[in-house]
């Protein structure tokens, strides 16, 4: 199985339109989504494919604040402990 940080990576890589970024093109762990040019349509369907990948449910209040990759990646990893 992929780790988290992979799946995080293929699932931008996939479905997320990054200003500035190729596809293919590593993700940086520290920028929001939101400053990175992604338009809120496109995180409200982000949110949903995270959570069926993951098969979690993610409040949308707290998807909010894991706008980053490594904070949606440490999130994930606490929970699925």
């Amino acid at each position: 199985m992929s780790s988290t940080e992979d799946r995080i990576r293929a699932l931008v890589d996939e479905n997320l339109q990054i200003e500035g970024r190729d596809k293919g093109q590593p993700v940086s762990h520290s920028v929001s989504i939101i400053d990175a040019g992604v338009s809120s349509a496109d995180i409200v369907a982000f949110w949903r494919l995270v959570c069926e990948e993951f098969g979690i449910d993610i409040p949308a209040e707290e998807f909010a604040e894991l706008l980053t990759p490594s904070d949606l990646i440490a999130y994930l990893e606490a929970r699925a402990g």
